[in-house]
């Protein structure tokens, strides 16, 4: 527990601290952000367009900096292989949005990598970690949802679902990073429902089939980018000082995914991460009745866009994203808990 303590600690600090300097970076390079010009009317342009972005960056350093701090403490705590996996999709999903960022910057406009060239970027990233998983970490196929579902993947299954669960939530997470602080108060939480369900498992091994050492290490790894997330919206709070950016998006998109598949909870991350859900459900609504029915189910997706043409304040949306993104976390919990608890008719 201290490991964990100490893991968001150092994360927190580091972020609060080492962002301004990061944003002079930034500025200094002339790395702004574009904003789009198909975005709402109601979206301030004028006050976003130029504020530095790749952001993402002090969320990482910050992150392996409170994870690297928690293993200083001797032989308490070691350096698990779900770790090194978790770090192997968080760092390369973030150099994936590292590219992005600096293209979009370059080319004076907020368009980046091509689709094919993303897309083939998080899908090569999901396909490595997913073959750590299965050769490195020794990762049960068996899908789950608090614990195993009597339904096996197989070896190849397995790996087709851990690309599929990588490519939706960074892309998930990348749709909802469209407002001051949305993003990384979000994440916060749901890091923070991992960091209690990684523990819960490290003292409980024999009841959900994992390796104790394994578990702590992404326990602190789940501390960590929450410590990191939370130091850094200090910064991202609107008005916003700087712009995670996919550097940013991608990379915790990744680090979610990861941790459900290595946590075994595949199917609650839909839940805990229920704002992801929403906002990606929004976008495909609108292309589907737009393409099919040539009409918007929307004024604007995704759906945080489609409040701001309807008038709200940026902040009255980001805090009532902000509670339904907690809710759906004390939501995802309840299921955790209630099967810890094996309570009758709610999880049998």
């Amino acid at each position: 527990m201290i490991a964990v303590l100490i893991a968001v600690a150092v994360a927190f600090t580091v972020a609060v601290l080492g962002t301004p300097m990061l944003i002079r970076v930034l500025r200094k390079h002339g790395i702004g952000q574009q904003i789009r010009d198909d975005g709402p009317i109601a979206h301030p342009h004028e006050a976003k367009a130029g504020t530095p972005t790749m952001g993402g960056i002090a969320i990482i350093v910050a992150g392996l900096a409170g994870y690297s701090a928690a293993h200083l403490r001797g032989e308490a705590i070691k350096f698990a292989d779900t770790a090194i996996a978790l770090w192997v999709v968080i760092l390369g999903l973030a150099a994936v949005g590292f590219v992005d960022d600096y293209l979009g910057v370059r080319k004076a406009r907020n368009l980046g990598l091509r689709k094919r060239g993303k897309t083939a970027g998080i899908l090569f990233v999901g396909l490595l970690f997913a073959l750590l998983g299965i050769e490195f970490v020794k990762v049960s196929t068996q899908l789950s949802f608090t614990r195993m579902i009597d339904v096996d993947l197989g070896t190849l299954g397995w790996v087709l679902w851990a690309v599929f669960v990588v490519y939706a939530v960074a892309n998930a997470v990348n749709i909802t990073d469209g407002l001051d602080g949305l993003a990384a108060g979000s994440a916060s939480l749901v890091f923070a429902a991992f960091v209690v369900i990684a523990f819960t498992q490290f003292r409980h091994p024999e009841i959900y089939d994992v390796i104790a050492a394994g578990s702590i290490d992404v326990a602190v790894v789940a501390a960590a980018l929450m410590g990191a997330c939370v130091g850094f919206l200090w910064w991202n709070a609107p008005p916003a000082s700087v712009f995670m950016g996919d550097t940013g998006a991608l990379a915790i998109g990744g680090a979610m995914a990861g941790m459900a598949l290595l946590t075994n909870t595949h199917l609650l991350l839909p839940v805990i991460g229920g704002l992801y859900v929403l906002e990606t459900a929004s976008v495909i609504a609108q292309v589907i009745a737009f393409r099919g029915f040539g009409r918007r189910v929307l004024r604007m997706s995704p759906v945080h866009h489609h409040f701001e043409i309807l008038g709200w304040p940026e902040s009255t949306i980001i805090v009532r994203f902000w509670i339904f993104a907690g809710f759906a976390m004390a939501l995802g919990l309840g299921f955790f808990y209630a099967d810890f608890l094996r309570i009758p008719g709610v999880i049998e």
